[in-house]
C-alpha cells in the first residue's frame, strides 16, 4: 500500500494525507498532481506492508519525494 502526503515548506507538522493506493505509478501521479502549481509544497510517497512497531504505528518506507 502506498500513502501519498503533501508537506508545506518541508515541515513534518504540515504533513497531509492525499491518497492511498496499491499502484506505485498511480501514487506518483496523484502526488505530482497534488503539488502542481502550489508553491512551497512537496510530496512524499511512503510504502507500507501493514507491519506495525511496538507502539502500534505503521512502519513506512519513503519511496519517492519531490
Amino acid at each position: 500500500m502506498y500513502h501519498v502526503y503533501t508537506i508545506k515548506n518541508r515541515s513534518e507538522f504540515s504533513k497531509t494525507l492525499v491518497a492511498e493506493t496499491k499502484d506505485y505509478d498511480l501514487a506518483l501521479q496523484k502526488a505530482q498532481k497534488a503539488v502542481e502549481g502550489k508553491e512551497g509544497y512537496n510530496y512524499v510517497v511512503e510504502e507500507t506492508d501493514g507491519s506495525m512497531n511496538s507502539y502500534g504505528e505503521l512502519i513506512a518506507t519513503v519511496v519517492a519525494e519531490g
